[in-house]
């Protein structure tokens, strides 16, 4: 489905709302073809009337359609009229209806579906200017939006008030560029001064349902997209071979959302908001990327059973990574990484295992920064040799190589941190149980742990048993530092298999 929704959603939004200009001219019938070729190259099927009177190009009638692969999923969007208007200077408006009914239906787990989506807007306009080859859209609307209209399970169709949807976007205004050669690139940019999400559900066979409200403010937008000529949409391999790519980055300012509802007779809430944040990626036939960041992050949540409310924050969270792609016999570079910084809750959240508060409460915080080389083994885009795969039991990809470059772990008064510079021997998988055997060195600092096993111990959470066995573990694993109550670990792994601790063989 996630071809499916992104080729869905690429041709509402480059198309339902895009739009700028060069000094060139181009004419209403380029401006459709174009469309129609663009539409076409991208999986579907468009049929629509045209007509010609004076300056203005009426479409009527028009609907593009596409359907996924081997699956009974569908997406069809239709626009009852449409009117490209040439301008006298080269330019051409775009008029569209004030509403433009969409609709995905498919079937899932011998269920069969229809959604029905109108697509609105509220004083929506758009001029295309440039040549033919390089055509530039601008647009700018007060209220762009999507609502759910309809919904159909199994041929019967869901009461209103059993799920209802509505995406609202306000002061929307961008550009989308399409340049022709020998690949077609589109280059994006908009900006909208807000986002409103409104969703209610209601348990048509049963109590439970809820509310979901959210907003947020200043969004911005940039990408760009490669879609090479010999490109078929219709084969869901295509967005991963030759020239294919895309890369953008979405950021807003701040958000917030409230959550209401019942579950088996029992009431929850749950609020959250941020001071912004991004959301990047990018694909090509070599790799996939992600990057993720919220600041300043808080949530709270209520329920029946606890009569106070649960609160969290994080000054920060992030995950970013980025792994190969493609089927290859060399090694290639992949990346993770991991933020959790001054995560805090509640004092009366603590207070229900540390009622006496002896633990430290300081902001917590995780980080990880890992980077390595891998080889893919597999073409995950052939359903054949992914067959081939879980018949045979092979793995994908062999790790080839992994590098910790950052580890800290810091909570409850103790902190831990380390890097780490591995490499890997997948020739030789049966000296640690399967795993390709590894050799290198990883260097590790523990701080504050004693203090915390005492404190574990005084609020009764540790046997002292337990914490000598632990101490123990720690005693064999590691050499005390420089400063008070301060572990010291290099743990290395040879060639020839052994494990060293310091220096001390321990396997």
């Amino acid at each position: 489905m996630s071809v499916f929704v992104r080729r869905s959603c690429g041709a509402v939004l480059a198309y339902a709302v895009a739009t700028q200009g060069a000094l060139a001219d181009v004419t209403a019938q380029q401006v459709w073809d174009d469309w129609q070729a663009y539409l076409t190259q991208m999986g579907y099927a468009v049929s629509a009337e045209q007509s010609v009177s004076g300056n203005v190009t009426t479409i009527t009638d028009m609907t593009m359609v596409v359907e996924v692969p081997d699956s009974e999923d569908s997406f069809q969007m239709a626009i009852p009229q449409m009117t490209l208007t040439e301008n006298g200077d080269g330019t051409v408006n775009i008029g569209l209806p004030e509403n433009l009914p969409m609709t995905v239906s498919g079937d899932e787990e011998d269920s069969s579906f229809s959604v029905d989506i109108v697509y609105y807007h509220d004083g929506l306009e758009m001029v295309v200017s440039g040549d033919p080859d390089d055509m530039t859209y601008d647009y700018s609307a007060p209220t762009l939006g999507a609502k759910l209209a309809n919904l159909t399970v199994d041929g019967d169709t869901m009461p209103n008030d059993v799920l209802a949807l509505d995406v609202k976007l306000s002061d929307v205004a961008g550009s989308s560029q399409m340049k022709i050669g020998e690949n077609r690139k589109v280059d994006q940019k908009f900006t909208a001064d807000g986002l409103t999400y409104d969703l209610v559900f209601n348990d048509p066979e049963g109590s439970d349902d809820g509310k979901i409200d959210g907003a947020m403010k200043d969004l911005a937008f940039e990408g760009l997209s490669v879609i090479p000529s010999d490109f078929d949409g219709s084969d869901p391999a295509s967005f991963f071979q030759g020239d294919t790519s895309f890369s953008g980055l979405f950021t807003y300012g701040s958000g917030n959302t409230a959550i209401d509802g019942t579950s088996e007779g029992q009431a929850f809430s749950m609020g959250s908001e941020s001071q912004g944040g991004r959301f990047g990626a990018s694909l090509d036939e070599q790799r996939l990327a992600y990057d993720i960041e919220q600041n300043n992050a808080k949530l709270a949540v209520t329920t029946a059973d606890l009569p106070f409310p649960i609160e969290i924050a994080m000054a920060k969270t992030g995950v970013s990574f980025e792994f190969p792609l493609k089927q290859s016999e060399e090694e290639q570079p992949f990346g993770f990484a991991l933020n959790l910084t001054d995560f805090t809750m509640s004092d009366v959240l603590w207070s229900i295992f540390d009622p006496a508060g002896a633990l430290p409460r300081d902001p917590a915080t995780i980080t990880l920064d890992t980077t390595g080389t891998a080889k893919i083994l597999t073409n995950f885009f052939d359903p054949a040799s992914i067959e081939a795969m879980e018949e045979s039991g092979e793995a994908p990809g062999e790790l080839n190589s992994l590098k910790i470059n950052e580890l800290l772990v810091s909570l409850v008064g103790a902190k831990l941190t380390g890097d780490a510079d591995f490499t890997f021997d997948n020739s030789n998988t049966e000296e640690f149980d399967g795993m390709p055997a590894p050799s290198g060195v990883a260097n590790l600092q523990l701080v504050g742990a004693n203090a915390l096993i005492d404190k574990l111990i005084g609020m009764g959470l540790v046997e002292e048993s337990d914490a000598m066995g632990a101490r123990m573990m720690m005693g064999l694993m590691a050499v005390p530092g420089d400063e008070p109550d301060t572990l010291n670990s290099k743990i290395e792994f040879t060639e020839d298999g052994q494990i060293l601790a310091n220096g001390q063989r321990i396997k």
